[in-house]
């Protein structure tokens, strides 16, 4: 499947918001086709390189689908998507517009799964945070008995690094997914910085 891809030097996980500021003229035309066609785009983590210009990405990656945008007073477009499905870049290359274009393959998410009764308290903690982000995630719902929703938005709050954040987004098991993040959440949880 050929899909436009934008690379980021951020993490998107399937159902988590993406805000975004778009004025690079191929990211514009982009998010117009996008918006015109409902169609999503590609979202990878930028592996070297910088967001404005040329950059090599991970192969991993999660498309986004554009559910509000507003044009700022500074008239630069200002976007909110939100992830949809894990895929896999196979080959990539430019347009005569700059814009990076690939060839992906879908990702399999495993079936939903409960959240065991062990990673409750992680949900709890995860409920208090979220409402402290109320306006990024007001409008999303909410499954807080789900262990890949927890998993991913988990991922997505806590301070680490983009490459670990990557990790977790290429980790099928959210389970596993949970257990590897444990470090960084008893951080979290005893409200010590984490370590450098």
């Amino acid at each position: 499947m050929k899909t436009p891809l934008f690379p980021l030097r951020t993490v998107l996980y399937p159902g988590g918001p993406l805000p975004l500021r778009i004025f690079e003229s191929r990211y514009l035309d982009m998010i117009s086709r996008s918006m015109k066609r409902d169609e999503p785009f590609g979202v990878l983590l930028i592996r070297d390189g910088s967001e404005i210009g040329r950059a090599k990405t991970y192969s991993i990656g999660t498309l986004a689908k554009i559910i509000d945008w507003y044009q700022g007073s500074d008239g630069v477009l200002g976007v909110t998507a939100i992830g949809t499905t894990r895929f896999r870049c196979t080959s990539e290359w430019r347009q005569a517009d700059d814009l990076l274009m690939g060839d992906i393959e879908l990702l399999i998410e495993p079936p939903a799964c409960v959240l065991p009764e062990e990673h409750g308290p992680l949900a709890d903690i995860l409920e208090r945070v979220i409402d402290d982000l109320d306006r990024l995630y007001a409008g999303l719902d909410k499954h807080y008995n789900d262990a890949g929703w927890v998993s991913y938005r988990l991922a997505e709050i806590l301070p680490i690094s983009p490459d670990e954040k990557q990790v977790l987004l290429e980790t099928d098991d959210p389970i596993k997914r949970l257990e590897s993040m444990q470090h960084a959440i008893q951080f979290v949880r005893s409200n010590q910085p984490l370590p450098t």
